[in-house]
């Protein structure tokens, strides 16, 4: 197997010039135009005897030039098809095609894709262009290609260090995990999985509600060591999970990061928010916005139920965890099947408006690591319908009233589950119709949502793609400088959704400032409050607290309605994590908990136990737990 490139040179008996990884793909380049054209076969008996993913490019010298080929496409590809942007990538034979319609411009089974294949040479990539301008999704697709040289060499490299080593019959049977965060919390998940050939981290994330070393995973340990590190997996792009990433590129570390495609744009989006945040409140954040390039530069990006091999012998796959947008378990195959881990990082079990609910069927399954938010006897979450019922009625008596809602938001995921409900509720009448207002990144990550459709539920889908885009609906007015926010304070009765959802920087906590001392107003919690943050801290009856205005401190009155909505968290409740276990094929050997407080953690792990008879543990911060 570490021939494997010689190997598929000696079979195609020097019909190809050179052979790459790009990452655990391969990638073969020509400049026999008749075997580019006609090739295809040869390629897939060499992908059914090595069961790796292969793909034929034609060289540099055969391409079709930039302009003719950019002629071609506009004159094959229907102009229903909106094309918003060619890009050559020319170091790997590449041109992406971005499209508003990117159904149009692959064709019926892929003909026309074919097509410009065939008479260009060059090989068609399709993106769909998001239906809100997103800037974020532009510089991060500019990234990628702009540094294509690097790029190239990069993917190969990885390609290389995951085949050197391969080898299924010298696997040692040991396997461990060591929590580096994330247990007995919510927050700073961090976890190292190791056996004896690999080092990988799965997940790298902050606490932003806590304070000092408290806030960051322990990397001071003897057993991580950032040079020994082959991998990083990243589940979803809340800060929780991410917001320590691109530290790790600070500190050194050049090694791929893999995630989905949404994931690394929302990743990216909510860490320049992050470092935006820190500035406002006077703090130096730990990385900065070359960090942040250096991760991008560095991410390969999957697909849902697409298999790789990370590391010699490690392959992961990523499952729809139903969280947030590209939010994914982790199936990790260990050992060539010595072992099957299921990491579900974060998940909802039950079909949300937004999102489909998380997979629960898998090839294998030996241990699981779920989490418990949610854990807790009292966590039964209500109904989705009567928490959305909820909502609208609390909304309802305060503009009645004259005042405002201050709903504190996750900028992903949660706000846009909102939305949703707000959108529906006013067009059926059971809402009034009243200005609501979107403030902080909730609008930029609209814009990637509308850019990755196919992760979204079917009934969005189908929305987005009749040009019923709920993301961009009248109902919703962007907020967009601090006059405009003044004047959405001094304005009369509306919604406001604002980031953050903990009132923990961001726009939230200037609104809160200003609404709190109102008793016509009211402030509604529809996602987790992280212990010691000011949302957790409201929630619990503060009734006074000292802010900052204009740089000066002052005592705020909390005289505002508090109110907290669980029905409509994107975690799992207790009853869906006990049904999602009922329901799970196939059955696990072992299951850990995590990502919980410490009484969730325990009281969810006992009844999994007395429920599935297995060895059930609740480990602590810098434990290591041996999987075989």
């Amino acid at each position: 197997m570490p021939d494997i490139l010689k190997h598929i040179k000696e079979k195609l008996e020097g019909k190809i010039s050179e052979a790459n990884f790009e990452g655990a793909n391969i990638v073969l380049y020509t400049k026999n135009k008749d075997f580019l054209k006609e090739g295809e076969p040869k390629i897939k008996e060499l992908v059914d005897e090595l069961k790796k993913r292969i793909e034929l490019r034609a060289e540099k010298e055969i391409l079709l030039d930039e302009e003719n080929t950019k002629k071609y496409i506009y004159e094959t590809i229907p102009k229903e098809a909106e094309i918003t942007n060619i890009i050559f990538d020319v170091q790997r034979s590449v041109v992406i095609i971005e499209s508003k319609k990117p159904g149009l411009v692959i064709g019926k089974q892929g003909s026309i894709l074919d097509n410009i294949k065939k008479n260009t040479f060059w090989t068609p990539q399709v993106q769909r262009s998001p239906a809100i301008k997103s800037q974020i999704t532009e510089n991060i697709r500019e990234i990628l290609y702009e540094n294509n040289n690097y790029r190239r060499r990069f993917l190969n490299k990885v390609g290389e260090k995951i085949y050197k080593e391969w080898n299924p019959e010298k696997i040692e049977e040991w396997i461990r995990l060591t929590f580096l965060g994330g247990a007995r919390q919510v927050g700073r998940s961090c976890i190292l999985l190791q056996t004896p050939i690999s080092k990988i981290l799965i997940d790298c994330g902050i606490d932003v509600a806590a304070q000092g070393k408290e806030r960051f995973p322990y990397f001071d340990i003897p057993e991580f060591d950032i040079r020994e590190l082959d991998a990083v997996v990243i589940s979803h792009a809340h800060l929780d999970h991410v917001g320590l990433l691109p530290y790790l590129y600070k500190m050194g570390y050049r090694g791929p990061t893999y995630m989905t495609h949404p994931t690394m744009d929302l990743s990216a989006l909510l860490l320049l928010d992050f470092i935006g945040v820190a500035y406002k409140q006077a703090a130096t954040p730990l990385f900065n916005s070359k960090d942040i390039k250096e991760m991008v530069k560095h991410t390969i990006c999957l697909n849902f139920n697409e298999v790789t091999d990370i590391a010699p012998d490690v392959r992961i796959t990523f499952y729809n965890s139903g969280h947030a947008l590209g939010s994914a378990m982790v199936h990790f195959n260990i050992g060539n099947g010595l072992h099957n881990f299921l990491y579900l990082a974060d998940y909802k079990y039950t079909r949300t408006r937004l999102l489909d609910p998380a997979v629960n069927v898998f090839p294998r399954v030996e241990s699981i690591l779920t989490e418990a938010t949610y854990g807790a006897k009292t966590d039964v979450l209500p109904p989705r319908v009567q928490s959305e019922q909820k909502l609208i009625e609390i909304i309802n008596k305060t503009i009645e009233r004259g005042g405002k809602v201050l709903i504190p938001e996750l900028g992903l995921g949660r706000a846009q589950e909102t939305m949703l409900i707000i959108e529906d509720a006013i067009k059926s009448g059971k809402m009034k119709k009243v200005p609501v207002y979107i403030d902080g990144m909730i609008w930029d990550i609209n814009a990637i949502h509308t850019a990755y459709p196919d992760y979204l539920s079917s009934r969005v889908r189908s929305l987005i793609f009749q040009d019923k885009n709920p993301f961009i609906s009248e109902i919703f007015s962007r907020v967009g400088s601090p006059q405009e926010r003044k004047q959405v304070i001094e304005g009369g009765p509306c919604v406001v959704l604002a980031t953050s959802g903990m009132l923990v920087g961001g726009a939230s906590v200037e609104y809160f400032r200003e609404f709190a001392p109102n008793e016509k107003n009211s402030i509604i919690f529809v996602c987790y409050q992280g212990v010691g943050s000011l949302g957790r801290q409201v929630q619990d009856g503060l009734k006074e607290t000292k802010m900052i205005n204009d740089g000066k401190e002052e005592i705020v009155q909390i005289n505002l309605e508090v109110h907290t909505i669980t029905g409509l968290s994107a975690h799992v409740g207790r009853n869906e994590i006990v049904s999602f276990f009922n329901n799970i094929r196939p059955k696990p050997k072992r299951i850990l908990v995590n990502h919980g407080e410490l009484s969730k953690c325990l009281d969810i792990a006992s009844t999994l136990y007395k429920m599935n008879k297995v060895e059930t543990n609740v480990p602590r911060v810098l434990e290591t737990i041996r999987l075989r």
